[in-house]
Parts: structure tokens; sequence; C-alpha cells
């Protein structure tokens, strides 16, 4: 399947599950959260453990194989986090870049900023939370195309 069509793809499912407020699917592991998404012959899969502490993993696969995934570790650091915005901001992801949100996105006192570097093949990146001045919360990712 072309490129751009599976980024489609990816978009909907994000906006379909965590970011959309989706419904969660019985756990692939204990006291994990997983959230799952598919439409014809692909199928998307977030999995995460934790909350205020967290770690996770987003797993696309076409036809039963992966074919992209992307980890994640992140962590509310003050007082004010809100992940209503944090859902907010991932409902917006970039075309061209569609890990996690946009590369700045502001609503009232809040500011999301998202770097990555590489490209949807092969990449690093992470991004933050200010309430004010305050950083409220950080995340760090990476991933890619699997073979």
């Amino acid at each position: 399947m072309e490129q751009l069509a599976v980024i489609e793809f990816l978009i909907e499912a994000k906006r379909e599950t965590y970011a959309g407020n989706g419904p969660e699917v019985t756990p692939s592991r204990p006291n994990s959260h997983d959230l799952a998404f598919a439409k014809g012959n692909l199928k998307y899969i977030d999995t995460y453990l934790g909350s205020e502490k967290f770690a996770g993993e987003e797993a696309l696969w076409e036809n039963d194989k992966p074919s992209w995934a992307m980890n994640y570790v992140g962590r509310v650091i003050a007082e004010g986090f809100s992940g209503d915005f944090l859902k907010e901001a991932l409902q917006n992801p970039p075309l061209h870049m569609p890990c996690r949100g946009p590369s700045i996105y502001k609503n009232d006192m809040y500011t999301y900023t998202c770097t990555v570097d590489g490209s949807f093949d092969w990449f690093t990146g992470s991004e933050v939370i200010f309430k004010g001045a305050v950083k409220v919360y950080e995340c760090m990712f990476h991933g890619g195309v699997i073979k």
C-alpha cells in the first residue's frame, strides 16, 4: 500500500482511539491500556502502561504483518497538566510526520510543542506541554517502518 494511504489511516486511527477518547479493548498485558482501530486490511493498536509516568507503543499492521511502530515514554512533571489538552493536540498530527501532534499547538494558557528528527520511515522526537511558563509534561518517542 502506498505510504500516503498508510499515513492517512494512521491519522484516522489516532483520532478514533486515545486522542479521540475511543474505548479501550481487552488488555494485552496485565494492567495495560489498549486501544485498537481497523479498516480494510490495516490495523492499529496503541498499548500503554501507567498514567502520570507511562510507556507505550503504537503499531500498524497491513494484512496482519507489522509495518510501522513507535515507542514512547513520558511523564507529568508539574501541577496543572491537562490530559484533555494533550488529546486535543494529538488530534492534529501533521500529514508529513504523523508521529504525535503538530510542531506547535496552543489553546488558552497551554502550549504543546513537538520536534521530530528523521522521516516516517525512521525517527526520534520529543514533545512538551507548558502551562504558561511552567513545563508540566514531557514525552520522548522513536520508531519507523518495520520490514
